[in-house]
């Protein structure tokens, strides 16, 4: 991930300094990020130009130490490994101004444990970023038990500013992202270990029925608008086919039990009013058609 993160901080005009584990190491990774932005300029993907602009605006450097130096804020992205990322951390935070604000990107460890032996944990915090990161707008911000207010507004400045959308969430490991799709991946498993459809299957069936709706609704307002109801219902059922670990949700047999039960009765977990809902709906209908037409373009490309 790190030529994408050298690309999106150069393309938005940042001077970058990179690091790795050796000076040759970071100028191989300083010169991918300039052969991957040309690959993608040849494929219209990065404007004209924007490679050089990459190479104008970094430069590969000895050591962590180094790359941190006067640096308002430094991105740490190495193995996702506790001890090797706590190594690094010290190593930049010796090399950083007292101002400047360190960043771990971890898809899962939480930032308490990476926060150990920092001497300034006040200005460390999470920003777990999604693969690839040139393209993928969502960042997680995790703020550890010591990280100031400011530094975590800061840093959302900061991605605000890269074009991205950051989600700042509690400190527990898989934070939020990962937590629900690494849990996702374990049931997907689960179906295929126990014969009931084959990988491929499982794929198919994922990415043409619930995965075509979350580009553009998340969990909570696909459920409202399906009605929470239906979704006890379902559960029940799950249950008693496959276990106590598809028990209804307290949550929603809350809502249930008091009458909310989604769009149709004026909110569930989402508080929606009927104009609102009037809209959602007509915007879903328009979204989900332009996806179905993207998608059938992409399959005659690949057939053709």
């Amino acid at each position: 991930m790190g030529a994408g993160f050298v690309q999106v901080l150069a393309l938005a005009g940042v001077s970058v300094r990179i690091a790795d584990a050796s000076p040759e190491h970071a100028e191989a990774g300083r010169g991918r990020a300039i052969a991957l932005a040309q690959a993608f300029e040849r494929d219209r993907l990065m404007a004209a130009g924007s490679a050089d602009a990459i190479a104008e605006r970094t430069v590969a450097v000895a050591s962590p130490r180094e790359a941190a130096a006067d640096a308002e804020f430094v991105l740490e992205a190495v193995a996702e490994d506790p001890e090797v990322k706590r190594g690094v951390l010290a190593e930049l935070e010796a090399g950083a101004a007292e101002a400047c604000i360190l960043a771990t990107n971890t898809s899962a460890i939480p930032i308490r444990v990476l926060a150990e032996g920092l001497r300034r944990p006040e200005r460390f915090l999470g920003v777990h970023w999604f693969n690839p990161p040139q393209w993928v707008p969502g960042v997680e911000v995790i703020p550890g038990e010591r990280t100031r207010p400011e530094v975590v507004s800061r840093v959302r400045e900061i991605l605000v500013a890269l074009g991205k959308e950051p989600a700042t969430v509690g400190d527990s490991a898989g934070f939020v992202g990962n937590r629900i799709q690494f849990a996702m991946f374990k049931e997907a498993a689960s179906v295929v270990a126990d014969g009931v459809a084959t990988a491929e299957e499982v794929d198919r069936v994922v990415r043409s029925t619930f995965g075509f709706r979350l580009p553009f609704f998340g969990p909570f307002m696909i459920a409202d608008m399906a009605g929470l109801d239906v979704y006890a219902g379902a559960y029940a059922a799950l249950e008693k086919d496959l276990g106590p670990r598809f028990a209804v949700p307290e949550s929603v047999r809350a809502l249930v039990d008091a009458g909310r039960l989604g769009t149709k009765s004026g909110g569930g977990y989402l508080d929606l009013d009927p104009a609102e809902v009037a809209r959602i709906v007509a915007e879903r209908d328009a979204l989900y058609v332009a996806l179905s037409r993207l998608v059938a373009e992409r399959d005659a490309a690949a057939d053709a």
